[in-house]
């Protein structure tokens, strides 16, 4: 049973209006024993000033209710940093300018572009657009590798208008990104929000089986809540893909080092 949710969002994250107390709060009631804050910190965003992270107000915050819940939960202080492979120096100065627990490196953008909103696919169209965010998204990792686990690996896919994805299209650059994470020592998560967009947690099945056929060891668990009633959600179709890929594991990192736990 998975009882750690380490990608979860408050309203340090731009994208979410939930009070930090209320995601831990929730947490603790679905009788989690590990959440982390993974609050976004995306640079060169198209929006001046979107996914710009307060770090000393977050830190602040959740130094505050990791005491008030010390004896009922462990609340660990991570971030989710958007990779760009034109600035990496930035990226590095971020990853150590705070203690984090944990580091979700996430794709997001692309030529100035946030596949969130239509004009990207519009722009690229719905194959090449994906293929194009593999490509970029496996610039970044060889750029820079200060983080922990790459997120929601194929996210591309909750947005793209192909109505059919088969990760195999995709396999030579997919495997590119996957051993070059493996050879760093890094891992991926599974991101149980795929589950209410697609109808099965990121990434796709073939993927994770690809992850753990190449080597790959490290696997998080995240619901990519926003709101308190999204934290753990579907938390058991991830672990059904985990174990349907052969993991007999999970992972969660506390001042950046792995820890192991049995499902």
């Amino acid at each position: 049973m998975i009882l750690a949710d380490v990608h979860t969002h408050s309203g340090f994250s731009s994208d979410s209006e939930e009070p930090l107390r209320n995601i831990v709060k929730a947490a603790l009631d679905k009788g989690l024993k590990t959440v982390c804050l993974t609050e976004h910190q995306d640079f060169d965003y198209p929006e001046e000033g979107e996914f710009a992270l307060d770090v000393p107000a977050y830190q602040e915050e959740l130094l505050r209710v990791r005491d008030e819940f010390s004896d009922r939960l462990e609340v660990l202080f991570g971030v989710e940093l958007g990779l760009l492979s034109y600035m990496p120096d930035t990226l590095r100065d971020f990853a150590k300018s705070a203690n984090f627990d944990f580091i979700i490196g996430s794709s997001h953008q692309i030529d100035g572009f946030d596949p969130y909103y239509p004009e990207y696919f519009e722009k690229m169209g719905g194959k090449n657009g994906i293929l194009h965010f593999f490509d970029e998204m496996l610039a970044s990792v060889k750029a820079f590798d200060d983080f922990d686990v790459l997120g929601h690996l194929d996210y591309i896919v909750r947005y793209s208008p192909e109505k059919r994805y088969d990760p195999l299209d995709y396999r030579e650059v997919l495997d590119e990104i996957l051993k070059l994470t493996v050879s760093k020592g890094k891992g991926i998560e599974i991101n149980s929000k795929g589950v209410s967009t697609l109808g099965y947690p990121h990434p796709h099945s073939l993927v994770l089986k690809r992850w753990k056929e190449l080597g790959g060891e490290i696997v998080t668990v995240g619901s990519d809540a926003h709101e308190g009633a999204r934290v753990a959600a579907d938390f058991d179709k991830a672990e059904q893909a985990l174990k349907a890929a052969g993991f007999a594991y999970y992972t969660v990192f506390r001042a950046r080092k792995p820890s192991f736990i049995k499902l």
